[in-house]
């Protein structure tokens, strides 16, 4: 079962992150949008309706966890950058899911959200220097600091691992 939670693997925190990881991270952050509206374009009504795993979300509700998850890493780095090692307003990412508009509503409601919150957000990422990706935030649930770098680093395997759960979607009969 944990190969299809984590498809791509666990991801490790705690990491240092170099000047090329990061760039690598943010084109991995500008590209994830179109990678992700060419794998849903190829997923039929049916397929919206299934999950990677047993008790897991269904294709539907991934694909507007992620337009809810990056929005809010999006206000975090803004959060990070205009204040000193703030702490960031946690949420119940399964209760999210379990929403109406997450479980009921089209992905064509969420893939334009995806599209235009990393278009803004890559946007400052590429303005940022190795200084401001030091900065920090303090993750209440988690009770720890994270840099910049690291909530690059994040986000860059977070699409790919949901991305992976919806290839795993599209591939099952």
């Amino acid at each position: 079962m944990e190969h299809l939670k984590y498809p791509i693997g666990k991801f490790e925190f705690g990491k240092a992150y170099s000047s090329p990881d990061n760039q690598k991270h943010i084109s991995i952050i500008e590209k994830f949008p179109q990678e992700l509206k060419t794998l849903v374009a190829q997923l039929s009504p049916g397929k919206l309706e299934k999950s990677y795993r047993p008790n897991g979300w269904t294709a539907r509700q991934i694909i507007h966890h992620i337009a809810d998850s990056h929005m809010n890493a999006y206000i975090r780095t803004k959060w990070t950058l205009t204040e000193d090692a703030p702490i960031i307003k946690a949420y119940n990412q399964d209760l999210w899911a379990n929403l109406e508009d997450s479980k009921c509503a089209s992905p064509e409601v969420s893939l334009p959200l995806i599209e235009a919150i990393h278009q803004r957000w890559v946007y400052l990422l590429k303005t940022l220097t190795d200084a401001d990706l030091q900065k920090k935030y303090i993750h209440p649930e988690q009770n720890r600091e994270f840099k910049l770098d690291e909530l690059l680093a994040l986000y860059a395997w977070h699409g790919k691992q949901h991305y992976e759960h919806l290839n795993i979607i599209l591939k099952n009969d």
